[in-house]
């Protein structure tokens, strides 16, 4: 007897997916594959497994990928100091490249004909994760039912939803939720009240930080610690990539640091306003400028500022796995290895202070700097230096 096709199905256990999972099940004759990859997210793996095995799912696999996930994709980001738009951390950026290449991988192991996801025909992740699908595996057939199935809205999808019994989640306020994604690195909501841009955030979609007004009336100090560009430690404390931002997201969170509300420019031509919230990450790219002022040449510096904007479009648009990303991230890590010492920051309702510096470089010259007389600076170079500049002006 000739086996069934089979399709990996990127799949979170929630309301979306399991929709999709039926819809599969319903249109294709194939056998689904549940994968779900862990990058941190609030995941119930019970409730995973539980869901998927309602619909009839044999092959479910859930795999740990945290360390993966801040190591290899948010520590070199972070090192590009990769920010769009001027104010997003693109903390679901940065994941679905990831997120492709473990599928693809899958879907090798399993001899997969297909796999799909759940991203929406309007947004930026259907892109991301068939980019990465495509680097990976060019013959894998992709499914995506957004742009192919006949729901066209949230409501759609619900009615879709309530016909064959799949429990429809609520928020806080018991109505159907918002779209929100989170991992390690951040939480994004969107959709709802949010999509018309007069309206305030609720307080209540705020999931890993607390209201600036609330958050303690004492400060908070932290020391992050950088060993060749990356950080290594807490408070001189070494200690793994998943652990490190996790305690850096409970220390910012409860300071009120890292919220986010921005209307972006997607990869689609289209406007969108989110909540996101990134406040490990809102300290990690701050410490790692504070301690790259100290450690690195101008010409370095400015290099990679001159490359930040161009480097975090890349990452936005789903090009992570491109030659031109590779080639932006040698100039970024071109003098990593420099990178060393610690940062120690303080951390007050909502802000973050830079407290001080610590380094063996001597990149830094306090002689040069001091307003003390010394030898170290010829100040009669100045002169010529500026007559030089004066020509320039007319050239």
């Amino acid at each position: 007897m000739k086996s069934k096709k089979r399709i990996v199905l990127a799949y979170s256990g929630g309301l979306d997916t399991s929709i999709i999972l039926k819809w599969l099940q319903e249109n294709y004759d194939a056998e689904v594959i549940c994968y779900t990859a862990d990058i941190g997210q609030e995941i119930d793996r019970k409730k995973i497994i539980y869901n998927a095995r309602k619909f009839g799912v044999t092959k479910i696999i859930i795999n740990d990928l945290k360390d993966v996930f801040v190591k290899d994709y948010v520590f070199p980001m972070i090192r590009g100091h990769a920010i769009y738009e001027g104010v997003y951390l693109l903390g679901t950026s940065i994941a679905r490249p990831l997120i492709a290449k473990d599928q693809i991988k899958v879907a090798k192991k399993f001899k997969a004909y297909a796999v799909s996801h759940g991203a929406t025909g309007k947004g930026n992740d259907q892109i991301r994760f068939e980019l990465g699908y495509h680097y990976f595996g060019p013959k894998i057939k992709i499914i995506a039912p957004w742009r192919i199935w006949n729901l066209k809205s949230r409501s759609d999808l619900i009615s879709y939803a309530k016909k064959r019994n799949i429990p429809i989640p609520k928020d806080k306020k018991g109505a159907s939720p918002f779209s929100v994604d989170d991992n390690l690195f951040h939480t994004s909501t969107e959709g709802k009240l949010l999509e018309n841009p007069k309206n305030s955030a609720p307080e209540f979609i705020f999931q890993r930080t607390v209201s600036p007004e609330k958050a303690p009336n004492k400060a908070t100090h932290v020391t992050i610690n950088f060993k060749n560009g990356d950080p290594i430690g807490l408070n001189g404390k070494k200690i793994g990539p998943a652990k490190l931002l996790f305690k850096l997201n409970q220390l910012a969170g409860k300071n009120g640091i890292g919220r986010v509300d921005l209307v972006e420019n997607r990869f689609l031509g289209i406007k969108s306003r989110g909540v996101y919230e990134t406040p490990g990450g809102t300290l990690l790219i701050q410490a790692h400028r504070a301690i790259e002022s100290v450690t690195l040449d101008k010409e370095t510096m400015h290099k990679k500022d001159a490359i930040m904007s161009r480097y975090a479009e890349l990452i936005y648009n789903g090009y992570w796995f491109s030659k031109e990303r590779f080639k932006l991230q040698k100039i970024v890590d071109l003098k990593k290895n420099k990178i060393n010492g610690s940062v120690k920051l303080k951390l007050y309702k909502g802000n973050v202070t830079i407290q001080s510096r610590m380094t063996k470089s001597n990149a830094y010259s306090m002689k040069k700097v001091s307003f003390e007389e010394n030898k170290s600076f010829i100040k009669s170079n100045v002169e010529k230096f500026i007559n030089f500049h004066k020509k320039k002006l007319r050239n």
